[in-house]
């Protein structure tokens, strides 16, 4: 099989594939899991392409993909884990308009919603690969963290190497449509982290004012 004229992340990923096989596109997702700059949105859709050129099985390629989107997983939340609530406190304590109450409070919301939360963060561009780090934090079961995040891979990884698979040649379709939706995701998070950084200004001078 002959590469297409690839640059960049997709040249890399695709090489890889080409090399080592579906392994070698688990070995990618696993990375882009630890590295979020390496999108899935890219590498998936080239898994799916790669195996309608024969070059890997269908099957193989959303199997070893979904195994490198728990080992990369995996490793995010022993991150989580070794870090510790302690030290999560502590660095709070030392950032500017961050307060141990935050922690708390979104303590207590992960233990009520952190199985929804790995479950479908695993299918949203950005905390795909961030919510594993809170989960191994809050020391989410490991079986229970292992078995949410292989079934939401599954389906998010499926859904992709098929759209690659049926594109064909066209694969880039995906990533051009899921680049709005990652711009968005961020668009939102950005926005939120401005706001959250606005009430608490305001909530500083009013406690001055009333000081």
């Amino acid at each position: 099989m002959s590469s297409p004229n690839l640059d960049g992340v997709a040249g890399w990923a695709i090489n890889l594939m080409e090399t080592l096989g579906a392994p070698g596109a688990g070995l990618a997702i696993a990375l882009e899991n630890l590295f979020p700059p390496l999108p899935s949105e890219v590498i998936l859709p080239l898994a799916g392409f790669t195996a309608s050129k024969g070059n890997m099985g269908l099957f193989d390629a959303v199997l070893w993909t979904t195994l490198g989107s728990v080992i990369g997983a995996l490793a995010l939340y022993g991150v989580g884990a070794v870090l510790g609530r302690e030290r999560v406190v502590f660095i709070a304590s030392k950032l500017p308009l961050v307060s141990v109450s935050d922690i708390e409070k979104t303590e207590a919301w992960f233990a009520k919603h952190g199985r929804k939360t790995v479950f479908f963060g695993r299918m949203i561009p950005i905390f795909r690969s961030l919510i594993s780090i809170p989960a191994g934090v809050e020391r989410m079961p490991i079986l229970v963290f292992t078995l949410l995040t292989t079934l939401g891979s599954l389906i998010w990884n499926t859904a992709f190497v098929m759209a690659g698979f049926l594109l064909g040649e066209n694969w880039s379709l995906v990533e051009d449509y899921m680049g709005i939706v990652s711009k968005a995701v961020l668009g939102i998070v950005i926005l939120a982290v401005l706001v959250f950084v606005v009430v608490r200004l305001s909530d500083r001078r009013k406690g001055k004012h009333h000081a």
